[in-house]
Formats: C-alpha cells, sequence, structure tokens
C-alpha cells in the first residue's frame, strides 16, 4: 500500500511539474516583440488560423505595425488588414490580436465605387474620388451612429497617400451590401464612396474590437505607395 501511495503522489508531481519532476518540458518563452523571432512566429501562428493571408502582405504590415509601434502608435497590439489584391467576392479583412497570435475576425469588406467593380484597382486620396486609400491608417474617437450607422472614424497616417481621410469621411461601417449574400446574388459586393463597409451583423463586435487607436493597413501594390511610405521604406 505505501509504495501505490508513493507512486501515485510521484505520478502528480510529474503531470503538475512540482520540483524536479515533469512529464512534460516547459515552453519556450516568447520571442520579444520586434525580433525577427518574433515576426517569424505571428506569422506561422496566423496563418495556421487564416491560410487564405498572403504571407508576404502579412509580413509588410506586422512591420509596419512595428515602425508604428516605435513611434507610440500601439494601444491594443490589434491590427487590421484589408488586401485589395483579392476581389470582392473573397473574405479580404482580417483583425488580429497580436498579444496571443490570434486571428479575431476574417470577413468581407468593400472597395470604393471609382476603384473598381468585383476588383480594387484604382486609388485615391482626393474627396469626392469616391475611391478606397491605401496604407496605414488609426482608428479614432469615439464609434458613433451616422448616416450609414454603427460606424468608426479612420486617421489615414500617410502624407500625400490616405492624409485626407478623416476630411473625407472615410470610416469602418455596416452595409446591407458587404456580405457573401450579396456575392452570391451579383457575383461581387457592393460597393462604398471609399470607407470601409462590412456585414451588419459583424460591425459591432468589429468596430468594437478595433477601436481606440488601432492600426488598419490596406494593402494594393502600388508603386506610388510602396515606394514612398514611411511605414515600408528601410
Amino acid at each position: 500500500m505505501k509504495i501505490r501511495r508513493i507512486l501515485a503522489i510521484f505520478i502528480i508531481f510529474c503531470i503538475a511539474g512540482w520540483g524536479p519532476f515533469s512529464l512534460f518540458p516547459p515552453s519556450a518563452p516568447a520571442a520579444p516583440i520586434g525580433t525577427q523571432a518574433w515576426l517569424e512566429e505571428e506569422i506561422s501562428k496566423i496563418n495556421s488560423q487564416a491560410d487564405n493571408m498572403n504571407k508576404h502582405v502579412l509580413k509588410m504590415s506586422l512591420e509596419a505595425f512595428l515602425r508604428a509601434r516605435a513611434h507610440g502608435m500601439d494601444h491594443k497590439q490589434l491590427l487590421t488588414i484589408v488586401d485589395y489584391t483579392k476581389p470582392s467576392t473573397e473574405r479580404r479583412l482580417w483583425v488580429i490580436d497580436l498579444k496571443r497570435a490570434r486571428v479575431l475576425f476574417n470577413t468581407w469588406v468593400t472597395h470604393g465605387k471609382n476603384s473598381g467593380t468585383i476588383n480594387a484597382t484604382s486609388f485615391s486620396n482626393e474627396p469626392g474620388s469616391l475611391k478606397s486609400s491605401l496604407g496605414v491608417f488609426l482608428t479614432i474617437g469615439t464609434p458613433y451612429v451616422g448616416g450609414n450607422g454603427y460606424s468608426l472614424r479612420l486617421l489615414g497616417l500617410e502624407r500625400g497617400i490616405n492624409d485626407k481621410a478623416y476630411q473625407r469621411d472615410i470610416v469602418v461601417h455596416g452595409a446591407w451590401y458587404a456580405n457573401h449574400n450579396v456575392v452570391r446574388r451579383y457575383g461581387f459586393l457592393g460597393r462604398s464612396w471609399g470607407c470601409l463597409a462590412v456585414d451588419e451583423e459583424t460591425v459591432h463586435p468589429l468596430i468594437n474590437t478595433i477601436k481606440d487607436n488601432t492600426l488598419v493597413f490596406v494593402y494594393y501594390p502600388d508603386r506610388n505607395w510602396l515606394n514612398h511610405s514611411s511605414f515600408l521604406a528601410g
């Protein structure tokens, strides 16, 4: 009986990992944020959850996030990515919790009316263009209910690329024309006037997650932006 009790206690110690006894090796400490190891870990973990995300776009967005973080533009370690190389028929918006390397949202998002039909190919920073803008944005202000329902303002951080976004009222909002049923019926999403419009059923939890100064990275391989962005250079 004593031997059985000793053996039982030993097994408990091993399972719990107490003292020198452990059946499981200790987990490796997380790589410091901003290091190459951190970047590689994030890419691997995120892609394992969202295999529809382009690794090159993910890497660029993480590098832009790190440059923004170096300037104090990082409050919640949340990153929203929009990849306009994908057609509107695909889920091309992701929200990522970088603290836990978790994909929180992956959903459909519109582009501007004059940016294209199924694919967005033309972008602008000018008021009245009805086109989407590229680059790095910051979510600012308190969510509000406006003409497009529950909405969140975006501040463009790149001069000459998207810095007129606030003036243009480029926001995140919900829209009836931004879901898979519209894609199924018409073959593509409806289009906004340049805003990031998402499904009405998604907009409340999405906005409540990304509000309060989090970064939004909107990608397309536009040479002017790629060559002049302070978040991508160097």
